[in-house]
């Protein structure tokens, strides 16, 4: 009996996929489950299992878009399941007798074709061949003076790789430049930014971190104190929490964060739900799952969708400072940079802090100077007093120790 195996559907609203890579060969024996290929939605590359055990014959190549619900494969369920593996063949092979080499003498000579040290070094510097030059010296030898004028001027190719590649982006990444591009030419993008003392958290971290991860199986990381500011400030700031539609405004009474992670597709941003009910534990454990399932190429479409708000982190890379683009059809976005000792005035004396710059990108046409400035400023005041703010006064009762 033969299957036909037809693409299902990734998610809603998704009618094409590209074929990525077949993870089998056609004439293959697959077993029911195992992953044949890996498929790109405009949202998520995500694994095809076989739906059935047998003989694999494909219909479609590596780079074809397909439409949902089309046949990409055959499988002959009637076919019987191949025998182990051949026995390998031992080939014996014959050592010739090992004679010894007598060392031969060289001497140095300045025969046709010789090179100076001098030159040598030049010329192996900028990695040109002395075969392409030609010597002024006795005999034809290269002189120093004959690399010196050998080195090619600026904008001339010297030696080494020159190849280039042309290769396709997949769906997801052609996705991707598109609503980039769309931001850029349909929001009327700003950015604004501020700084802050990270001392705080800092020493939170240091006094709480191994007894945290000792109760939760989860480390104290950064990500969970600005989600938690971020849901407050947004709840200050609802505009910041809205997003256009057409001629409408949408505000929603819920903080559902997008967080952005880097995975083996680039960058994927999974949501995390209702953050304004999740405590520290909360939060971590749910960022790192997230952000397993992203790396390890599990992520569906639905948890990548429906976020509010979006936080990167460009300083995991050494990013100081940059304007983060806006992830739609959302208002704003928040980036965080990497964290640097810097001297900063505390009660009028220079002290040494660990500094982090945050910058806020948002929609102009919905989210006025004054709400962005606030909010971002709200963020700032949260993460500079996190007991006060963030914990209520009771670090072991925020971190459920």
């Amino acid at each position: 009996m033969i299957l036909e195996m037809k693409v299902p559907s990734p998610g809603e609203s998704i009618t094409e996929v590209e074929i990525a890579s077949w993870l089998v060969e056609d004439g293959d024996y697959v077993e029911k489950d195992q992953p044949i290929a890996e498929v790109d939605s405009d949202k998520a590359t995500l694994e095809l299992p076989a739906e059935e055990s047998g003989i694999i014959s494909l219909k479609a190549e590596e780079g074809d878009a397909v439409e949902v619900g089309s046949v990409v494969c055959l499988i002959d369920m009637s076919a019987k399941k191949p025998e182990g593996a051949s026995i390998e063949k031992e080939k014996t092979v014959e050592e010739a007798p090992k004679v010894e080499a007598k060392p031969v003498e060289t001497k140095t000579t300045y025969a046709s074709g010789s090179t100076s040290p001098a030159a040598k070094k030049i010329l192996d510097e900028k990695g040109i061949s002395s075969s392409e030059v030609k010597g002024s010296g006795r005999d034809g030898r290269i002189t120093k003076d004959d690399a010196v004028k050998a080195v090619p001027s600026m904008g001339t190719p010297a030696g080494g790789s020159r190849g280039s590649e042309r290769k396709k982006l997949s769906m997801l990444r052609r996705k991707v430049a598109e609503r980039l591009v769309s931001v850029k030419n349909e929001t009327a993008m700003l950015t604004t930014f501020n700084e802050v003392d990270m001392k705080p958290i800092f020493d939170l971290r240091k006094e709480f971190k191994e007894d945290f991860k000792a109760k939760h199986g989860v480390g104290l990381g950064f990500m969970s104190f600005f989600t938690l500011a971020v849901v407050r400030a947004l709840k200050m700031y609802p505009d910041v929490n809205s997003m256009m539609d057409g001629d409408y405004k949408i505000s929603h009474d819920f903080q559902d964060i997008s967080i952005a992670v880097s995975g083996p597709k680039g960058l994927m941003v999974p949501v995390v739900r209702n953050a304004e009910n999740l405590s520290f534990r909360g939060v971590e454990s749910e960022v790192k799952r997230l952000a397993i399932r992203a790396r390890d190429g599990q992520i569906t479409v639905d948890e990548m969708t429906g976020g509010t708000f979006t936080i990167t982190n460009g300083g995991v890379f050494g990013s100081m400072l940059s304007t983060p683009i806006i992830n739609p059809p959302q208002s704003g976005i928040l980036g965080m940079h990497n964290i640097v000792e810097r001297p900063i005035a505390i009660n009028g004396e220079v002290v040494i802090r660990p500094i982090m710059y945050v910058a806020l990108s948002y929609d102009h046409r919905i989210i006025d100077g004054r709400e962005s400035v606030g909010f971002l400023v709200a963020v700032k005041e949260a993460l500079e007093n996190p007991i006060e703010i963030l914990m209520e006064n009771n670090p072991k009762k925020a971190l459920e120790l």
